[in-house]
């Protein structure tokens, strides 16, 4: 594996023990960012004050999710160059400052403008996170690493969703962005004060000057690639069904409220996945797993066409939530032990910003197939589509180089 020395050597110190606890706060803090605007919608589609329309509702939303992409492309390479605390610093101070300004935005115009701003830090979260907790990691851990951390995404989502229910119907919509600034003020000294510097491994002086370079050169071209159009399909499944999955059981003939159970036996299921994919990429290999994973996906969300009786519904959906949204997140496993240090922030946040268009065009492919009558049976089948897809692309991607081999292609490059 390339997790480097530079994590054991910085880890010496007793500052190390912040950095799984910090990074996985700030992923937390990301995930309520990222789902709050889903909580306050049905809001805001019923302020007259606003004239929103479900058309510019989803405007807004794309706009955030733009945001969020051009965030996590440019954080990698400012990230590679300047160090991972001084943009994890910046990232969550950004977004947390620009989501209290959400609070107080007098129209939808300016609310899409600054959550667009807002998102620019949030997609920086993810590639600064993982790419710390990953050099800090003990040899062999780096995956489970990852997928712990990534835990802290679906608890703030799930905070998100129960404030929801709490918050507004007392303080209104406004609180909700008000709420969700606050962690920042005990977040943000913790990180100047507790978070350590990464020191990467010395590598050729072009490298250093260069880590976007690093991604298409010295035999990384195919696999750059590669886990591009994987991490696409991997957030296209993660948004199409969370966006999704409620209305299409609904068509298939559930009841709201059973659909809407569906959608939290969904997301239950990611966080068991999520504890699952890390263990069994730390003992059979990162590769083997996500590909064994994207697989499963397919096959269970294939399942999820026939209409179960009982409980059979719900373990259907929570096999499918396992290894459904865990894949994407050990797909920034794999791009984190396969780029050298001096890059793995740059590849983190490529993957994660071209994965945005998945993104955004997986809430797209469900609103096709619902709005054409084919959601069901149909649209499962394209999504099990599209998770076979994500298992193809990755086989595509070689094993795990060792810490010696990258040097030595680094240095022939």
């Amino acid at each position: 594996m390339t997790t480097e020395s530079a994590g054991t050597s910085s880890g010496s110190g007793a500052r190390a023990g912040w950095v799984a606890p910090l990074c996985w706060s700030a992923v937390a803090l990301e995930g309520f960012d990222l789902v709050v605007l889903g909580v306050v919608l049905p809001v805001l589609l019923r302020d007259p004050s606003w004239g929103l329309n479900p058309a510019s509702a989803s405007l807004i939303s794309v706009v955030g999710l733009v945001g969020v992409m051009v965030g996590a492309l440019a954080a990698g390479p400012l990230t590679d160059r300047f160090g991972r605390r001084t943009m994890l610093l910046i990232t969550v101070t950004s977004f947390s400052v620009l989501t209290l300004l959400c609070a107080f935005a007098p129209g939808p115009v300016l609310f899409g403008v600054l959550r667009f701003l807002a998102g620019l830090g949030l997609g920086g979260v993810l590639p600064v996170a993982i790419a710390m907790v990953n050099e800090f990691a003990r040899s062999g851990r780096g995956g489970s690493a990852t997928t712990v951390v990534m835990t802290g995404y679906h608890v703030g989502a799930v905070v998100t969703s129960l404030l929801g229910i709490v918050v507004i119907p007392s303080l209104g919509w406004r609180a909700m962005f008000v709420i969700g600034a606050l962690p920042a003020l005990a977040l943000v000294p913790l990180v100047w004060a507790r978070l350590p510097e990464s020191i990467p491994v010395e590598r050729a002086p072009a490298a250093r000057r260069s880590p976007v370079a690093t991604l298409f050169r010295g035999g990384y071209l195919r696999a750059t690639i590669a886990f591009w159009v994987t991490s696409f399909m991997g957030l296209l499944l993660v948004y199409g069904l969370n966006t999704w999955l409620p209305e299409i059981m609904r068509t298939a003939g559930y009841a709201l409220g059973a659909a809407l159970a569906l959608l939290l036996v969904l997301n239950v299921g990611a966080v068991l996945g999520l504890l699952l994919a890390g263990r069994v990429a730390d003992r059979v290999g990162v590769r083997i797993s996500t590909i064994a994973w994207f697989t499963a996906a397919a096959l269970f969300l294939a399942l999820l066409s026939i209409k179960l009786p009982g409980v059979g519904i719900y373990v259907s959906v929570l096999l499918a939530g396992v290894f459904t949204f865990s894949s994407q997140v050990l797909v920034y496993a794999y791009v984190s032990q396969y780029y050298p240090a001096e890059a793995r922030a740059t590849a983190l946040g490529s993957a994660s910003g071209v994965g945005r268009l998945g993104g955004i065009c997986g809430p797209l492919l469900g609103g096709i197939l619902l709005s054409a009558g084919l959601a069901y049976p149909w649209g499962f089948y394209a999504f099990a589509i599209v998770a076979a897809i994500g298992a193809a692309s990755v086989a595509v991607v070689g094993r795990v180089r060792s810490a010696e081999a990258v040097d030595r292609r680094m240095e022939a490059a």
